[in-house]
């Protein structure tokens, strides 16, 4: 058997499951490798360690008595720190939640403990999600396992890194605009953005509420698959969740890709991809082409105007869902002579310098006079990308592009230059304006051995597609070959 470390979800479930090693030894097993990274990856905000081990304990329980709950029964998982944990400090990287223990769990917090996963902490992330680097988390940054002068994406990147270097064998993480597909890019992992709804937010930190949503970080396709199948469902505490039947997401995997159609976004593969980038997307295109796929160029016009339309709408809404960050309910409080004061004083000690930005940004947007000129346009052209994507999947079956317009870039190199930042995420934020699923697959490295990330997108509903391309992608790369070059293998 390989270190337990280097499992995947259902290579360690399989060894649970034949006794070749416990729950509890699988964890301290993680637990001993975070031990060797954490001081230089700074993945983890928060390791539980005795909530996790008694949730081992008990998954050794129930499996001697015959309970077995699924294929993440006793597996250690990490939680993106803005998804609320019963007891065990949520802080969403911001000061102005240091020391917040919340009362209850979030739904899919709720969910994986339910089918017995073991929780090992809460990931570090940018500041209430509001980052693509995770260097804007109150708490310090996290490094990329594959190069710790690197950043790791994020905003969950300490998700990823947690799975990339095997101090977790998966993660929770939240995209509002590819804060999971292009972390799990940068890392060298499966990141997975489901249809809106279809996942409850409830208990998550809201950043923009029409754009949020959670999904698995993983080692591989399958596995994203595993969580994904343990946290999607209705959840009548979320008054935006799918109240339809849940996809079977595993139904079209193994059937190959022969015929299938495949969209190439041109908008999206051309100008602005570093030329490594794009030529490990075409090398990708190629082998589809080989395996059978139909592989089409199409157009998406609006998308070039998803950024400017993402960067009005998010802190529009992210200016109203801090709002209730102010010294009177949640958090830190600084006093003051007065009410305003304190909540003045609150805001300005508790929030960093991207965060007090975007809600600047955003109470601007929705301000008397500029309302109609700058949010209510913003949602007219998010209609039209949606409409652009609606035409787009009358042709094809799936679209593609490269997940991030880069590889990991060096800590710093962007921190003082916002347009910059916010242009990594250029190829993830047309399908949370949409509120379509997508999937990052690791497909190559480039010539610094960094990893390169290949994005699929599907309709609504859509991941049985949508994996059984990401799975040939997968099968096709064979990117589990490059693995061993990452830190702690």
């Amino acid at each position: 058997m390989s270190a337990p470390t280097d499992l995947t979800i259902r290579a360690a479930s399989e060894a649970l499951r034949s006794r070749e090693i416990s729950a509890v030894d699988l964890l301290d097993a993680v637990l001993d490798q975070a031990a060797r990274t954490e001081a230089e990856l700074h993945s983890y905000l928060t390791i539980d360690r005795g909530g996790a081990r008694t949730a081992a304990e008990e998954a050794d329980a129930a499996f001697s008595r015959g309970d077995d709950r699924g294929l993440l029964q006793g597996i250690p998982v990490a939680v993106k720190d803005n998804m609320v944990t019963d007891g065990v400090e949520t802080t969403a990287g911001s000061q102005v939640l240091s020391g917040y223990l919340p009362p209850y769990d979030a739904t899919v917090v709720a969910r994986l403990r339910a089918a017995g996963a073991v929780i090992v902490g809460k990931a570090n992330l940018d500041e209430f999600a509001m980052g693509s680097s995770t260097e804007n988390s109150s708490y310090g940054p996290t490094r990329n396992p594959w190069n710790t002068d690197r950043v790791p994406g994020g905003s969950s990147g300490g998700s990823a890194a947690s799975v990339a270097s095997g101090s977790a064998l998966g993660a929770l993480g939240s995209d509002t605009g590819g804060s999971i597909r292009q972390p799990a890019s940068l890392c060298g992992v499966v990141g997975m953005k489901p249809t809106y709804g279809l996942v409850s937010r409830y208990g998550l930190i809201a950043f923009a509420s029409s754009l949020d949503q959670i999904g698995p970080i993983a080692r591989t396709v399958d596995d994203a698959v595993t969580i994904l199948e343990t946290i999607a469902g209705h959840d009548p505490l979320d008054a935006t969740s799918y109240r339809g039947p849940v996809p079977a997401f595993r139904s079209d995997i193994g059937r190959g890709i022969e015929g299938v159609r495949v969209g190439v976004v041109r908008e999206l593969s051309g100008d602005g991809i570093d030329a490594e980038v794009l030529a490990a997307f075409e090398r990708t295109l190629d082998t589809l082409r080989g395996a059978g796929a139909d592989v089409i160029e199409v157009s998406l016009p609006s998308t070039s105007y998803a950024l400017s339309c993402y960067y009005l709408i998010a802190p529009a809404e992210c200016s109203a869902n801090l709002a209730r960050f102010d010294g009177v309910r949640y958090g830190n409080r600084v006093d003051g002579g007065t009410v305003e004061e304190m909540m003045g004083h609150t805001r300005h000690a508790g929030f960093g310098p991207e965060v007090t930005r975007r809600v600047l940004l955003g109470t601007y947007a929705l301000s008397a006079g500029y309302y109609d000129a700058f949010y209510g346009q913003a949602q007219r052209v998010r209609t039209l990308v949606s409409r652009d994507f609606a035409s787009a999947y009358e042709r094809v079956d799936v679209l593609v592009s490269p997940t991030s317009p880069t590889t990991a870039f060096e800590l710093g190199a962007r921190t003082q230059d916002p347009l910059s930042m916010y242009m990594s995420d250029i190829c993830t934020i047309p399908s949370n304006l949409s509120g379509e699923p997508s999937i990052s697959v690791p497909v190559g490295l480039d010539g610094a051995g960094l990893p390169i990330g290949f994005q699929v997108m599907a309709p609504a509903l859509g991941e049985p597609m949508l994996f059984r391309v990401a799975a040939e992608i997968e099968r096709l790369a064979g990117f589990e070959l490059l693995r061993s070059e990452k830190v702690g293998s």
